[in-house]
């Protein structure tokens, strides 16, 4: 069977679009429910998962993998390709290098961080959690908050430098990552405030839905905001602390230009380990227990602990 028609016969493609709630459990749904993995085991899984060959071909060693990295757990429909988790590193490396590079004017302070939220933005909604009904116009509202307030945040280190001439080193390095990383964190807030509004499906480990829960929402939110904090401030401080010792070498006096090579495969290689770090802090299913869920949805279960899918 060709790739063209294993898509076509995806289950929840039925549902005929992505925000429909499924009336089944979806198997990648099922699948991280019973592996309970622990942090390192979710480590390693998902540095096969970001294979970058995955944004272009979805033909990997198992099908499970293959699911897992192509196809949205929530809906079943297949994940754009330029979205998908393997895409992340990609387009992230180089955005990251670049927003952190000296000012050389206003559209070199404000085009990264653009690209870069605009980027962000779009793949924290499609890889959120998708169990809720939400209208094209509520989604895209969303993304351009999302967009305009974490680029705001982002460039205001930039804009401070150019007014007040901060000269201390620490500070004009620091100053830049400390926002970036919260601009991240509102980001994703932003993009993904819905599931908290609305709520997200919770479910048994049978996969029975038992309702749609906002505390369930506010709870996949957070994690997954503290995840991106974690990930975007670890991979923008780590070259800026190369690059500080790095410029009090004897190398860097005779060739000046290596810095910016320098920062750049830094950059490469801190968010080449922390996107997978970052993907396995918390699980794709979280568990949250069942007396903390609203009365309302409180179907009779015998268990303790209730599921619900996290996102990415």
């Amino acid at each position: 069977m060709s790739l063209e028609q294993e898509e076509e016969t995806q289950p929840g493609r039925l549902l005929g679009r992505s925000d429909a709630v499924p009336a089944f459990i979806e198997p990648n749904v099922r699948f991280w429910i019973t592996e309970r993995q622990s942090f390192i085991r979710r480590f390693l899984q998902w540095t096969e998962l970001l294979d970058p060959t995955n944004v272009f071909i979805s033909v990997i060693q198992e099908a499970w993998k293959r699911s897992l990295a192509t196809v949205h757990p929530d809906s079943s429909n297949l994940i754009p390709p330029l979205f998908r988790p393997a895409a992340f590193l990609p387009f992230m490396a180089p955005t990251v290098f670049l927003s952190m590079m000296p000012l050389k004017g206003i559209k070199s302070v404000i085009l990264p961080q653009v690209f870069l939220c605009a980027y962000m933005a779009a793949f924290n909604s499609i890889n959120g959690n998708r169990s809720y009904t939400c209208k094209p116009l509520e989604r895209s509202l969303l993304m351009a908050g999302a967009v305009a307030s974490s680029t705001f945040l982002g460039v205001i280190p930039q804009f401070v430098q150019m007014k007040y001439g901060l000269t201390g080193p620490w500070i004009k390095r620091l100053l830049p990552v400390v926002f970036l990383a919260q601009a991240s964190g509102v980001n994703v807030y932003m993009s993904r405030s819905l599931e908290s509004i609305k709520g997200i499906a919770v479910m048994d480990k049978e996969g029975n839905v038992l309702g749609h829960s906002r505390t369930a929402g506010t709870k996949a939110v957070r994690e997954t905001l503290a995840s991106r904090i974690v990930l975007f401030g670890t991979s923008a401080l780590i070259p800026e602390v190369f690059s500080y010792f790095f410029k009090r070498t004897q190398f860097f006096r005779k060739n000046p230009g290596s810095l910016w090579i320098l920062k750049l495969s830094c950059t490469v290689l801190a968010m080449g380990l922390m996107v997978p770090f970052s993907f396995s802090i918390f699980p794709q299913i979280g568990q949250i227990r069942y007396c903390s869920l609203e009365e309302k949805i409180q179907s009779p279960t015998e268990e303790t602990e209730i599921f619900y899918h996290r996102g990415v």
